[in-house]
């Protein structure tokens, strides 16, 4: 059983990569709701309204999500409960939580990541995250077209991309729940080009090659 989990800011293209990943070796896809959110619109709009309920919303589904690819074979999630914190931190250190919000959410995901560690598989075999430059971020967001997502409708989001970039460097240095790789999205575009894609599909399997010899 292997349980793949990508990570990235908006518009890295990971619901793309997860499905080439699926196609590719016969895994199950996981894909985080965006069409089917009723929150996100409402946080691009008003996020210090909807920080904390948005948050809550994606929590509740990563968990579902990753507690059903641990228990089965061969997954693969676009995003993951794993990641899920450094959007909450930094929205709460832009000031868009409470104290009382922050300790509430810090005691779900605490709660949840313990029930993980009594799942038959704890943790994931691989994080695979896709790094991007701001430019290659807006280029991607502005191509798949989501109104509340554009900079030019909200010149705010902005700040909220480019300290977004800034708080994954960190994180993935500190991620310590599986192996991990990372992806050039600026020199790999694997989205539109057959050629990096396959390059990006060697350098996944070849990581995962070098799982099975540990």
């Amino acid at each position: 059983m292997t349980v793949l989990v990508l990570s990235g800011a908006i518009g890295a293209g990971k619901s793309t990569l997860t499905q080439i990943i699926a196609d590719e070796l016969g895994t199950t896809p996981f894909f985080e709701e965006v069409q089917d959110n009723p929150i996100l619109p409402l946080f691009y709009d008003n996020p210090e309204k909807y920080a904390f309920l948005l948050q809550i919303f994606f929590l509740n589904k990563r968990f579902a999500s990753i507690k059903k690819a641990l228990t089965h074979r061969h997954n693969v999630l676009d995003r993951s409960i794993y990641e899920d914190a450094l959007f909450f931190q930094m929205n709460a250190d832009m000031g868009r939580a409470t104290d009382v919000e922050v300790d509430l959410y810090n005691e779900l995901l605490d709660n949840m990541m313990e029930e993980l560690d009594g799942m038959p598989k704890k943790h994931p075999d691989l994080l695979i995250h896709i790094n991007v430059s701001y430019e290659t971020m807006i280029k991607r967001i502005k191509k798949r077209g989501r109104s509340y997502e554009q900079i030019d409708q909200n010149p705010d989001l902005e700040d909220y991309y480019k300290r977004l970039l800034d708080y994954y460097k960190p994180w993935y240095n500190n991620y310590n729940y599986s192996k991990k790789m990372i992806i050039d999205g600026d020199k790999y575009d694997f989205i539109a080009n057959e050629d990096d894609r396959q390059t990006v599909i060697k350098l996944i399997k070849d990581k995962l090659a070098e799982l099975d010899e540990d």
